[in-house]
């Protein structure tokens, strides 16, 4: 008798769905109260009654700044930047829409072609002696789960940029009683995109699962090779939304920054300035669109590559479905601790002055993991037999539970060291960031060579606590070790998108404060909120890169198994031209995000001149900007310019594969896992801490920031300058990076059938 779970299998079918819903519940609940906060001119109205109370007072009652026209004024600006990121959101869905049309079509072709569309029943792959479903129905199965992934994925973009265009303006509003309160909303506007982000990921894939159950029975092998079309679906939708927001995103601030900050010497933000409204509607599309989509797609890919691994391994061979859910169990744990975390920093403690801000969000990932560790526990022990056996290449290694729980252990204390490593090197509360501000007293030259020694020298922690992750988990549970490692890192998603959606609902209040005319000291509190944000939203890619490169190796492990190689030997001359071209791909893809950046920018800051220079009284603030035509200018270039990148990602694998051969992919994804992930955590880094090292002297709090300061010296006009050269390395090329290297890994698994029995031709033939 083989040992089972100690969770009944009716129990793991109530759980799943059960703990998704209560993320979505309490997603809704957090977007009731901050939905309590009007934008009228009913001042009085706040959050929620106690600690956010109606009867709070309104710290600029006395400054005569109470007006309505401000609230009106607020509204005003929200309804133009929420417009804006709709519009350009329904541009980009509608080509989007397209490919994945095309795309859908692609798979269902190339795997149906595998058994020559054949309808009869196989042997197994790994299982000869068992029968298995027609490879059409992988083929029309995997095409289902594709469009499934999606049409998640765009949702949730979607959704989060809605909610943060809802509450930035309210962000703004409660600013007026005090930094904890202004805090909360931005806090609670982040929890609503993260929670309905990990719950509706988990509901659509478990969902997905039965329905495909109904079919395949038995056949657990067919049924989730079908359900990684889900993680490739996920992924190739965040590939479009990143590239294309963050080029949207990076062409405004860098329009906005070059021509009013450093040639009109006007502040950020300054209704003056004609980027300003493309500059706050890219924060929404890019921060908050691409991210949620992005880390849907590695939490989508994470589960599918551990599923995969599962189902030719003891779990599946034995149809044991409680232990085959464990990467859902974690997940649905992964929420309910997220729900218990989130309420310290919105219910249990209140946030009083700007120096408690950056501890609370660092507090969350810190209350989150000891938490989660404790959650891992209790599902390894419930959901997992005491022994059982795991697929590793060809032969079956036998595993412990307990080894399975430090397997996600590893993962997840591996997150928060590469988050806590992010911040140290992001934050201008420490010596690197501060040193880089410094260097600006000798010019912008300075300022560059200094932040990029400091990307570079930034990698190497993250690097060692990855490496040190794949070890153990390798040794422990081969393949799937590795895969539930990745989850490990992933399973706190929801506190970690609402840290990273914080950021960018802080940065358009502080924008609307500025638009709206209100106060100084209204500015200060959002600048305060913002520059937290700043380091939180680096920890954010922090963990969507180092989760990326987890991910990616499963998938890469998980298509090695099903296109039947044993070893990858780096000796012969098929692997190593993979290897060399793999390493080369996050650089061409780098150059193209890059110069799309540039070339758009440059349009940008041509209009923001011409407007400046032609536009009589612009500048005395008596005459309105056009920023319609700023608007359009971001949306045209993005759309454009974000096709070239997302079919060298795309089209990359199926050339390979088809031309070459498995054995040359398998080069080219090992080779772009390796330089991928170095480039990528550099690159976000590097521009963090030149965008955070602008904003120290901006602050002028010490006595060293003080001295560089203030706005409009020399040494704030180099720092302006390593920002904008930081922007399209942090916010484009660097957070694009981890989606190629993952999208390119589940796009081979997804046709791994396909290659191993069509590919190589040109090696076949000469």
């Amino acid at each position: 008798m083989v040992a089972s779970a100690l969770l009944p299998e009716l129990w793991t079918e109530i759980l799943v769905p059960v703990c998704a819903v209560v993320g979505i519940l309490f997603s809704l609940f957090q977007w009731y109260v901050v939905s309590r906060v009007k934008l009228t001119s009913d001042l009085g109205a706040s959050s929620s009654a106690g600690k956010n109370g109606h009867e709070d007072y309104l710290i600029e009652e006395e400054e005569g700044v109470n007006d309505q026209s401000v609230v009106a004024k607020c509204a005003e600006i929200q309804t133009a930047i929420s417009e804006g990121a709709t519009s350009f959101l329904f541009t980009e869905y509608k080509y989007v829409g397209v490919f994945m049309i095309f795309f859908a079509g692609v798979i269902f072709v190339f795997l149906g072609s595998v058994e020559g569309f054949s309808t009869e029943n196989k042997a197994c792959t790994y299982d000869a002696k068992r029968v298995c479903k027609p490879a059409l129905a992988t083929a029309a199965f995997s095409t289902i789960a594709f469009v499934l992934g999606a049409v998640t994925s765009v949702l949730s973009g979607f959704l989060g940029m809605k909610i943060a265009t809802y509450a930035n303006a309210r962000t703004t509003l409660e600013a007026r009683k005090g930094v904890g309160k202004a805090f909360i909303v931005a806090f609670r506007s982040g929890a609503v995109m993260g929670f309905l982000l990990a719950a509706s990921g988990l509901l659509v894939l478990y969902i997905t699962i039965n329905v495909f159950k109904i079919y395949y029975g038995d056949d657990w092998e067919g049924l989730f090779e079908a359900i990684t079309g889900y993680g490739l679906g996920g992924s190739s939708m965040a590939l479009f939304g990143r590239v294309g927001g963050g080029i949207y995103t990076k062409a405004a601030d860098v329009g906005a920054d070059l021509v009013g900050k450093i040639e009109r010497n006007i502040p950020e933000d300054d209704p003056r300035n004609p980027a300003v409204i493309a500059d706050n509607v890219g924060d929404n599309v890019g921060d908050i669109a691409g991210m949620g989509s992005d880390l849907f797609g590695s939490y989508a890919e994470a589960s599918c590559a551990a599923l995969v691994v599962a189902s030719i391994s003891s779990f599946g061979n034995n149809h044991d479905f409680t232990a085959m859910c464990y990467p859902l169990l974690i997940s649905s744990m992964g929420i309910l601790v997220c729900l218990i975390t989130t309420l310290f920093a919105t219910d249990f403690f209140e946030i009083k002055v700007v120096k408690e801000i950056e501890p609370a969000l660092k507090n969350q990932l810190i209350i989150s993991t000891v938490i989660m560790t404790v959650g891992i526990a209790i599902v390894s022990w419930v959901g997992l037999p005491s022994s059982f056996t795991i697929f590793n290449f060809g032969a079956q290694k036998v595993v412990k539970n307990w080894q399975l729980f430090l397997c996600v252990c590893v993962g997840l204390w591996a997150g928060l060291i590469i988050g806590f490593v992010t911040e140290y090197y992001t934050s201008n509360a420490y010596s690197p960031v501060q040193d880089v501000a410094d260097s600006c007293r000798t010019g912008a030259a300075t300022n560059v060579i200094f932040g990029l020694a400091l990307g570079y020298k930034s990698v190497i922690i993250p690097i060692f606590a990855i490496a040190i992750s794949i070890f153990v988990s390798f040794s422990f549970a081969a393949m799937y070790g590795v895969a539930v490692a990745a989850l490990g890192m992933l399973s706190t998603i929801a506190t970690g998108l609402a840290i990273d959606a914080y950021g960018p609902i802080s940065d358009n209040a502080g924008g609307i404060a500025e638009m709206a005319g209100m106060s100084h000291r209204i500015r200060e509190r959002t600048d305060a909120l913002d520059a937290a944000g700043n380091t939180t939203a680096a920890i954010g890619k922090g963990f969507a890169i180092g989760s990326a490169a987890l991910v990616s190796l499963a998938l890469f492990g998980a298509f090695v198994s099903r296109a039947g190689i044993h070893t990858v030997d780096v000796l012969t001359p098929k692997v190593i031209i993979g290897l060399l071209v793999g390493a080369m791909l996050p650089y061409w893809f780098s150059a193209m995000t890059m110069k799309s950046v540039g070339s758009a920018a440059l349009k940008m800051v041509e209009e923001v001149r011409r407007q400046f220079n032609t536009i009589p009284g612009l500048m005395e603030g008596t005459a309105k900007p056009d920023y319609a035509t700023c608007v359009k200018i971001s949306t045209d270039a993005s759309i454009k310019e974000m096709i070239p990148p997302g079919c060298l990602v795309m089209l990359t694998p199926l050339i390979v594969g088809f031309f070459f051969g498995v054995e040359t992919l398998s080069g080219v994804l090992a080779g772009s896992l390796v330089s991928g992930v170095q480039i990528a955590i550099s690159a976000s880094n590097t521009g963090g801490a030149w965008d955070n090292a602008k904003k120290y002297i901006e602050a002028g709090v010490s006595e060293h920031a003080k001295s560089l300061g203030p706005k409009g010296s020399e040494p704030h006009k180099a720092a302006v300058i390593g920002d904008t050269i930081g922007d399209p390395l942090k916010d484009t090329s660097g957070p694009s990076l981890n989606i190629l290297i993952k999208l390119m890994a589940v796009e081979s698994l997804v046709f791994a059938p396909f290659f191993a029995t069509h590919g190589g031709i040109l090696f076949k033939y000469l």
